[in-house]
């Protein structure tokens, strides 16, 4: 093992943080729980999935119970997390682990990597914390700490392939799964994006980035381009009872397999109310509230208007009539309790 390998590991052996799906250094821990906690880490923060975590292995305690669920439980127990794609991912990735392995995770990177949702940092994680492998998982944080331990001046996106080979080259053969760990550690509570705590660092010695520079200009980035917006209408269409018309959402694509108001398409050229009304589910007198639905999604801002209107001849015969007060039984994303908020809000 190298001084930089055993470095870390003394440094994680004494500051390592204490998390529920964590075993004892040196310990493998479940593979299942390994593979949880690291599809609800993808873009989460640790303070928000350690109640998520906790909720999903009381209802499922096995892969083999989560295989078994309905699909529209999980995405329900996983409102608050949101990408919801890796919801419907974690689905199926039980129910293939089922079918294919017996409810027993296969420890071959390259396996993992068939999987729904698996894709090479994850692969790499359960093959190391799990099953003990030499595996390098590459996240944001250990992009950023080898970035500065080596001042990688290649920018990113592109440094993502040189960072990777570089942080392969500290993987210890024995103890990959806590090394792995400690790297993750090390990013967040440490080497941070915004101010780097290196009088504390176990590599401050030999930090390239602090020795020769200021370590918060790395890792290089190219600069974002700015998200365009796109704009539509979402209808609110209610019937004699009170009940209000939803559909469910395609499976792929876009809050996949989402219930939701239906609405126009989502565009960056503005349709106007009457181009909307034409694209309606249902004829009907239509009323625009006032104000917008706005919200970000990864790639682009999103501004809806509200048409509000009651059923006036034959329903339509595709979608669902959910009375308002019955909602919350339903997985709704974000965007959608937003509309139900404005709906609300002008009663």
């Amino acid at each position: 093992m190298t001084d930089r390998a055993t470095q870390l590991l003394d440094w994680y052996d004494r500051e390592r943080r204490d998390l529920p799906w964590r075993m004892e250094p040196g310990q493998n821990a479940d593979p299942y729980k390994v593979w949880m906690s690291e599809i609800m880490l993808q873009q989460t923060t640790v303070a928000s999935v350690k109640s998520y975590y906790k909720a999903f292995l009381e209802k499922w305690p096995t892969v083999q119970d989560l295989a078994g669920a309905e699909l529209d439980e999980v995405l329900h127990l996983w409102q608050g997390l949101g990408y919801y794609a890796r919801a419907r991912n974690l689905h199926k990735c039980a129910v293939e682990v089922t079918r294919q392995y017996n409810g027993r995770f296969p420890e071959d990177e390259k396996r993992l990597l068939d999987l729904p949702g698996i894709g090479p940092y994850t692969a790499a994680a359960i093959a190391s914390i799990a099953f003990g492998n030499k595996a390098t998982p590459v996240d944001g944080n250990v992009e950023r700490v080898v970035s500065r331990l080596f001042k990688v001046e290649e920018k990113l996106p592109k440094a993502k392939k040189k960072l990777a080979e570089l942080a392969q080259t500290l993987t210890p053969q024995t103890r990959a799964g806590d090394f792995a760990q400690a790297m993750m550690d090390l990013g967040a509570t440490i080497c941070t994006p915004k101010k780097a705590a290196c009088g504390l660092c176990p590599w401050m010695k030999e930090c390239e980035a602090r020795l020769k520079a200021d370590p918060t200009d790395y890792p290089r980035k190219e600069a974002k381009k700015p998200k365009p917006t796109r704009t539509g209408y979402v209808f609110w269409l209610t019937r004699k009872d009170g009940a209000v018309l939803m559909r469910r959402r395609p499976e792929k694509g876009l809050l996949g397999g989402m219930m939701e108001f239906p609405s126009s398409d989502w565009q960056e050229k503005a349709l106007s109310r009457q181009e909307a009304q034409r694209k309606a589910p249902a004829p009907a007198l239509w009323s625009e509230l006032e104000g917008t639905v706005r919200h970000t999604f990864t790639h682009f801002h999103l501004e809806l208007k509200v048409l509000k209107g009651r059923i006036s001849g034959n329903p339509p015969t595709t979608g669902v009539w959910v009375l308002p007060e019955n909602l919350q039984d339903y997985a709704l994303p974000t965007l959608m309790k937003k509309v139900v908020k404005k709906i609300f809000e002008n009663r």
